[in-house]
């Protein structure tokens, strides 16, 4: 009995070490009509990119300044229709980077530190908190 248990731990051994390694399929995956993750994702985030350009488009104030330029909204979004995804992806980044209110609350923020700081040195007395 021992000596069976010798020679079968080996094999067992081996044999479900192989078995957890990835099995590739015999036939790439372009002929079996399977998208990848990676594309799928990259095209989801292609379309999120251009629903935010067309979300900021939309808005009343850019229409506006859109129509005194000379620009009709069926233009605008026959361009962003055409963008590829690397150029909808810079686009949103750059939207993402324009300061649009957001100044106001980092502002307002900067204010809150500063008195906090000044606070706690000593040289304010704004907040009660700091003794």
């Amino acid at each position: 009995m021992k000596r069976l248990t010798r020679l079968l731990s080996p094999l067992l051994i081996l044999a479900l070490a192989l078995g957890s390694l990835p099995v590739v399929a015999a036939t790439p995956a372009a002929d079996q009509g399977l998208i990848g993750t990676a594309t799928v994702l990259d095209a989801q985030a292609g379309q999120n990119d251009r629903d935010q350009i067309r979300r900021v488009l939309a808005r009343e104030d850019v229409q506006q300044q859109l129509l005194l330029q000379g620009v009709s909204p069926a233009q605008v979004e026959d361009r962003v229709a055409a963008l590829s995804d690397a150029e909808a992806r810079q686009m949103a980044e750059r939207l993402d980077q324009m300061p649009a209110g957001s100044s106001v609350v980092g502002a307002l923020f900067a204010v809150f530190v500063i008195l906090l700081v000044t606070d706690i040195l000593g040289l304010t007395d704004v907040y009660p908190f700091t003794r």
